[in-house]
């Protein structure tokens, strides 16, 4: 998100400076970043000619779904195109922003040194896969336990009995990675998931849809049957069935986990409700014993280095309550990018939200009335969701979901009025 918000900047003509905490760019996908929650053999869940920046193709010889590495140089290759690193500081962690009468004051910390300047607008652009959410088990775990961000390389598993909490896309790909090296696996769901291939036919599953518009509940009925007809139930695997309709959640987008499932290499459990030493209780009764526990629970926004108050974030809420998912109500020079979920949006999607960001600057900057009716229109909006008529799971990471065509639709009414002009598709690069 920083990189597509560096780059919208950039096309709009605006000064700008990236405080980056790492040395290099890449952000969580750079395995090598003390930051980084990916582990060895991750990969995206969506497949690259639906998530690649539009103006910058991936490579043709990069696979559909590529490895964190791929991703990386993905990334560094970006930077290198548009030039950004001249705009970079790396190695500059942000302290703390402070609001002043005509914009902000910046403390960053470089080597130990802290330093101070002022600013017009900020943008944060951390990311919201950075604070774990591990909550405490009920009872004393003798064995090792861990977050899903801890876990880099299946060798912690050897000959371990482990049991992975959570099924989220994190959760079962860690349970098909323990596969290997551990002496059992488990995995315990408080709730039913939809699941879906990643490949039908050779091709990925994401790139086949949006063909045809359907309305929205009957895209429901027929996406479900078709899912059910490639890999049947969740409850013919011995899961939980969902609660909820197919995309009223982030379905998990995994083609191994059933197969371990099937073939009795990983054994699906019931909800935690006690543990014991060595022991752990489930929901339905039965009991199993374990060495080790990750918890692939996921994680919860935060942003350390500002009030809360300030981004417009009621205590107790799970997400800063902003139009567009980005822009505070009455605030003109504060900006969260990338606090967005959606099925299929893909990193275009977020550098959609950015250049929007960006013409809404230069549209201030250059007193276009297409600002100013924006100004007006987020001053006026009162919480309402562009969820697209689905009702989402009421769980804290589902609260910045939005559905895709809505919001983009959105997005690109608002840059039309700014002057925005669309992107061009890049050329395929080999």
């Amino acid at each position: 998100m920083g990189l597509a918000t560096a780059r919208a900047l950039q096309a709009q003509g605006l000064p700008f400076t990236v405080f980056e905490a790492h040395d290099d760019v890449g952000g969580l996908w750079d395995i090598r970043n003390p930051a980084s929650t990916v582990y060895e053999s991750a990969h995206l869940i969506s497949s690259k000619r639906m998530t690649e920046f539009t103006e910058f193709p991936m490579r043709d010889a990069v696979a559909p779904y590529p490895k964190h590495d791929a991703v990386r140089r993905y990334f560094g290759e970006f930077a290198d195109h548009f030039g950004l690193r001249r705009h970079i500081e790396f190695r500059t962690r942000v302290r703390r922003l402070a609001k002043t009468a005509d914009g902000w004051t910046v403390t960053t910390e470089r080597d130990g040194v802290e330093s101070t300047r002022s600013v017009t607008a900020v943008c944060i652009a951390t990311g919201t896969l950075h604070h774990r959410h591990q909550p405490a088990l009920p009872g004393a775990f003798s064995g090792t336990r861990l977050h899903s961000a801890d876990y880099k390389s299946p060798a912690v598993f050897a000959g371990q009995r482990v049991l992975i909490v959570g099924c989220g896309n994190s959760g079962a790909d860690i349970a098909v990675d323990a596969v290997r090296d551990a002496a059992s696996v488990d995995i315990s769901l408080r709730r039913g998931y939809h699941f879906l291939p990643k490949f039908v036919k050779g091709r990925p599953i994401d790139t086949l849809g949006g063909l045809v518009k359907l309305p929205r509940r009957l895209k429901q009925a027929v996406d479900g049957l078709i899912v059910r007809l490639l890999v049947g139930l969740p409850t013919d695997y011995g899961l939980p069935a969902p609660d909820h309709r197919l995309y009223e959640s982030h379905p998990v987008l995994n083609s191994l986990l059933l197969y371990h499932l099937g073939h009795g290499d990983i054994r699906a459990r019931r909800d935690v409700i006690a543990v014991d030493g060595a022991t752990v209780r489930f929901a339905d009764g039965e009991c199993a014993e374990y060495d080790v526990i990750v918890q692939a629970t996921g994680y919860v926004l935060h942003y350390p280095f500002i009030e809360r108050s300030q981004l417009a974030w009621p205590e107790g809420a799970p997400a800063p309550r902003l139009f567009l998912n980005a822009m505070h109500p009455q605030d003109d020079t504060l900006f969260l990018m990338g606090m967005l979920e959606a099925s299929g949006l893909g990193w275009q999607g977020r550098y959609e939200q950015a250049r929007l960001v960006a013409g809404y600057l230069h549209g201030l900057a250059t007193g276009q009335p297409g600002a100013a009716a924006l100004r007006r229109e987020k001053a006026a909006w009162r919480g309402e969701r562009l969820d697209g008529g689905y009702t989402y799971l009421p769980i804290d990471r589902m609260a910045y979901y939005v559905h895709k065509d809505t919001y983009l639709r959105t997005l690109r009414r608002h840059q039309r009025a700014l002057g925005v002009p669309p992107v061009t598709r890049g050329a395929a690069r080999p």
